[in-house]
């Protein structure tokens, strides 16, 4: 693949790894694709959706002319896999953040959890986690939160395609969910566990599909500049 390759356009299947930042993993590219493919510094990048540094797997990153592509890859429907630890909440709805409840889990078996499901499926309402990137009042919702700043979120629609639990061992639950665009794994989890009548949060999410591409063709980000070595 030739410079030129990169500069007309290409969409590259990154499995993104755990504690990296979606934009950490586009400017490891960038700087690979600059140092080993000689592209201009100012040559265009960008990622089709956002992925939380907790999260691992499917980013997709578009060079050249295809980021003009990024909005129509970012509207398609993207499916996770990962598990909920049911029986205590975070303020983040995930590991980022330390348990601030617990909740009785006594009472919960398989019947009430796949029940439980259905709620979910289709059309529903979401608020998104107060630790977010969403702007409030031109302030990301994370600056409100870690600020100790309490900050009224209006729920949004969001589609749960499917959703189907793949492992229960309590209090642990494993979850495959496709969803659209700007559904929020994180705020799926809580409002799951306050379904059940205790509380929930998001202990491992992994992306692994985002509308046709798999992150099974993807390949990791560290790998990237050694692959791209071999192919120049």
């Amino acid at each position: 693949m030739t410079a030129e390759d990169f500069l007309n356009g290409q969409v590259l299947l990154i499995d993104k790894p755990l504690h990296f930042t979606s934009f950490q993993a586009v400017n490891k590219l960038k700087y690979a694709l600059i140092n080993k493919a000689g592209l201009p510094k100012k040559f265009k990048i960008g990622h089709a959706g956002t992925l939380d540094p907790l999260a691992s797997g499917l980013l997709l990153v578009c060079t050249g002319k295809f980021t003009k592509r990024i909005s129509e890859l970012q509207g398609q429907a993207k499916e996770y896999t990962g598990t909920f630890y049911i029986g205590a909440t975070t303020p983040s709805y995930d590991l980022e953040t330390e348990i601030d409840q617990t909740f009785p889990t006594d009472h919960i078996d398989e019947t009430l959890i796949h029940e439980t499901v259905k709620q979910f499926l289709g059309e529903i309402d979401q608020k998104p986690p107060v630790f977010s990137a969403i702007k409030k009042d031109g302030v990301r919702l994370y600056e409100h939160a870690r600020a100790g700043e309490t900050v009224e979120i209006a729920s949004r629609k969001t589609t749960i395609h499917e959703f189907e639990i793949t492992r229960i061992a309590l209090p642990e639950i494993d979850f495959r969910v496709v969803c659209s665009k700007g559904t929020y794994i994180r705020s799926l989890a809580f409002d799951f566990g306050k379904a059940l009548n205790s509380g929930s949060h998001l202990t491992v999410l992994r992306r692994t599909k985002i509308g046709d591409y798999n992150v099974e063709d993807a390949i990791n980000v560290n790998l990237f500049e050694q692959s791209l070595i071999q192919k120049m």
